[in-house]
């Protein structure tokens, strides 16, 4: 089910920034055929703050991972920020998710041998942005993101929650459209859990961000301004965070 404000995105702008249109996804498991994915019919419009919840094997992850073009579904079409992504070649999706697409990983998935600085500024490289340039970006967003003073610190010497940080930071570095989060709080505290949510909710009112989340956690789905609810690869509910927790849907 699509919800009646999924396309208007933000400012009612009516951009459509994901749309998957009867994408099925199946795995082959020795003899056994694993359907992750099964005829997904979704659209979210620019700009919006989207919680995706399901138990585990619901299909979240999949979802995530063929709409951040990382995986192709099996059947059915995906189109992010107006490009269908079955015309694209393996370079062109590479660019697609290096310049419109970011990620924030359960497991943050930094770089270790490079500083929260340099992990940031990774992507900018890849870009080709200047060095000078990219590296006042970086100072500015890990400001913004309340780790000045750690830029120089290695992984190791993070804790969880400053680590998500400069996930985060990396995430936005690049300008993306489309922010994608697999269970960003699920290695964190509680207290943690709210500041990065603070963060996120910040960073799509300020930059106009998309945001998709995949999670478990409730305050997550609280936060989000609509609630999909993934059950057996398939969408059962779409609506209002309240609506949904409180089973009105």
């Amino acid at each position: 089910m699509i919800s009646q404000s999924s396309c208007r995105g933000a400012g009612g702008s009516g951009r459509v920034m994901l749309r998957l249109a009867s994408v099925t996804k199946e795995y082959r498991d020795g003899e056994v055929v694993v359907r992750a994915l099964r005829g997904v019919d979704l659209e979210i419009g620019a700009g919006e703050f989207v919680a995706m919840a399901g138990p585990s094997g619901s299909g979240k992850s999949t979802l995530l991972h063929i709409a951040g073009a990382l995986d192709r579904p099996t059947a059915g079409s995906v189109e992010v920020d107006g490009h269908d992504l079955a015309t694209l070649s393996e370079r062109e999706l590479a660019r697609l998710r290096r310049d419109r697409i970011g990620f924030v990983f359960q497991s943050y998935n930094l770089i270790p041998v490079l500083t929260a600085a340099e992990n940031a500024e990774y992507i900018l490289m890849l870009q080709g942005v200047a060095a000078a340039a990219r590296r006042q970006r970086v100072r500015e967003l890990l400001a913004e993101v309340g780790l000045t003073g750690l830029e120089d610190r290695y992984p190791r010497e993070l804790s969880g929650g400053q680590q998500q940080r400069v996930a985060i930071a990396r995430s936005l570095a690049s300008g993306p459209a489309l922010v994608l989060a697999d269970e960003p709080t699920a290695n964190v505290d509680t207290a943690t859990a709210d500041s990065l949510l603070d963060l996120m909710e910040r960073m799509h009112h300020q930059r106009g961000v998309t945001f998709l989340f995949s999670t478990h956690d409730p305050r997550v789905m609280r936060r989000s301004h609509r609630l999909l609810g993934l059950v057996d690869g398939r969408i059962e509910g779409d609506g209002a965070p309240a609506d949904l927790l409180d089973g009105r849907l």
